[in-house]
């Protein structure tokens, strides 16, 4: 008979979700710390880029396209606002078109009268996070040949390039349209300070 001294047995599912839920926590307060470090962040993502670089070089694959595609789609996340001034104009119109009533409140009375800080549609942290995650996939898929799908390099250079121009073209003609910056420039303004 077992007394009641002896511990619980547990099963083998209850263990590996116990080291799952322990390797979970683990990784949280690794990111937790790292959150304050922005420089050192973006510097060891540029790093692991380089990284990869080599590995495509040393191994000569063709991996840099579907990697290099989604770093520019987090970029212009991370660019343009939460609240689209361009979609929030159309919803208005197509609400006034099908004959609804204005529910929007009247004050102020002038786009220009509030100040509404920019908020990104994509956080830095999680710009960051995703692309490091990215990076380090693909850098795991350069170990094997499945993902080494040959093709003409120079094509999709230029495919990237205009692929670039064009989306940035676009999305700084939206910043001067709606006159948003999406970055901090100028003096800082101190408060509470004797100068």
């Amino acid at each position: 008979m077992m007394s009641s001294d002896d511990p619980p047995s547990s099963s083998p599912f209850q263990s590996v979700q116990a080291f799952f839920s322990k390797s979970q926590r683990q990784y949280q307060q690794t990111l937790d710390r790292w959150t304050p470090h922005v420089l050192q962040r973006w510097l060891s993502t540029l790093g692991l880029l380089c990284v990869f670089m080599l590995r495509i070089v040393l191994s000569q694959g063709w991996y840099i396209d579907g990697l290099a595609i989604y770093l520019l789609n987090l970029l212009l996340a991370f660019l343009q606002p939460k609240f689209d001034p361009s979609l929030q104009d159309d919803l208005l119109a197509d609400e006034i078109e099908e004959g609804g009533t204005d529910e929007t409140p009247t004050l102020p009375s002038q786009r220009d009268d509030e100040f509404r800080p920019f908020v990104r549609r994509l956080p830095e942290w999680q710009f960051w996070l995703s692309a490091t995650r990215a990076t380090l996939i693909s850098i795991i898929c350069t170990t094997s040949e499945i993902f080494d799908v040959p093709v003409y390099w120079p094509i999709l250079v230029i495919y990237f390039c205009v692929l670039f121009a064009l989306t940035m073209r676009r999305q700084i003609q939206h910043m001067i349209k709606y006159k948003y910056i999406p970055f901090d420039v100028g003096r800082k303004a101190r408060y509470g300070g004797s100068k």
